[in-house]
């Protein structure tokens, strides 16, 4: 089970920011349905070239300043 959970709606806005952060993602890359964290998590990692940890710390980052532009 993944160490976050990510809504649909969270995840727009999320999305957004972290296509600002990695301008080569397509939106097509980034599809997300509600309760797939774990798929996202293992995409956005070899999308990136990051480790788990770095990736979840992103997400988690992005869910707490929700209301920010910052990643």
């Amino acid at each position: 089970m993944a160490e976050i959970t990510i809504s649909n709606k969270d995840w727009e806005r999320i999305k957004i920011k972290v296509q600002r952060k990695y301008n080569h993602l397509t939106e097509e890359e980034l599809q997300y349905t509600e309760g797939q964290e774990e798929s996202l998590i293992t995409r956005l990692m070899e999308l990136v070239n990051r480790d788990r940890k770095y990736v979840v710390f992103t997400l988690t980052k992005a869910l707490v300043n929700m209301d920010t532009n910052r990643l």
